[in-house]
């Protein structure tokens, strides 16, 4: 990737390009570009990557990752799929790989601490610091919070589906992409998912599904920056 004499764009600029002209920018190291389009995906892929891990901190790290990955990388899209889906498979596949070797981990431990073989290892769920999620002091916080446990708690297949299509609204087409599985599989799977969520939640809170687990302002941003700063680190970019 050419380093890149940037050019001052606003957002509205950036929105106005087509997909292919906005790569071209981001392969040539454009900074405005690179953060443009990682303020565009990052709900998404924050919302895929915690669907596999279930831990808030975890899956803004695998974002940061995703994206480095993808942008030191970026002359290989080659826009079969379209960006955010290339970025979502990164995200989720990081995801996957991250959760693999937490599995592999807690297995070693049990085996190296003959007192932890038999006891139960719980992963809790963290609860993020207001100061850093200020989407979190809405009205509805406490709707999104019982609505969030609930997904967290279904089966693994059920709610990766269930972000993915009713959470991020991608079409079962899509969505089977991402996963690779096939597209009946998907629809099963998420007629599952709302199954189980129905048993655990009040119908009156359903409307608030699409507001889950946001990933906005000073979050967005944070990431933006950490990842511009990686890519100028390895001369990437030119900030």
């Amino acid at each position: 990737m050419p380093l890149f004499q940037p050019k001052s764009r606003s957002a509205e600029e950036l929105a106005a390009l087509a997909a292919n002209e906005l790569v071209d920018l981001a392969r040539a190291g454009d900074p405005a570009a690179i953060r443009y389009i990682i303020q565009v995906h990052n709900r998404r892929l924050y919302r895929a990557a915690r669907a596999v891990l279930r831990d808030d901190l975890e899956a803004e790290d695998v974002v940061q990752e995703a994206y480095v990955r993808a942008f030191s990388a970026l002359e290989s899209f080659r826009g079969e799929s379209g960006l955010g889906t290339w970025l979502t498979r990164i995200a989720v596949n990081e995801a996957l790989g991250r959760r693999r070797r937490r599995r592999k981990k807690v297995a070693l431990e049990s085996l190296d601490d003959p007192q932890e073989r038999d006891r139960m290892h719980v992963i809790p769920f963290p609860q993020m610091n207001p100061d850093v999620d200020p989407e979190r002091t809405a009205a509805r916080r406490e709707i999104r919070r019982l609505l969030e446990q609930a997904i967290d708690g279904l089966p693994e297949p059920f709610r990766i589906v269930l972000i993915l299509r009713d959470v991020e609204e991608m079409s079962v087409e899509e969505t089977a992409q991402q996963l690779r599985i096939r597209p009946a599989t998907v629809r099963t799977r998420l007629h599952r998912a709302r199954a189980q969520l129905r048993k655990s939640l009040d119908s009156k809170i359903s409307s608030a599904l699409t507001d889950v687990f946001p990933f906005a302002g000073v979050r967005c941003a944070r990431i933006a920056e950490a990842v511009l700063s990686r890519l100028s680190a390895t001369h990437l970019v030119d900030q």
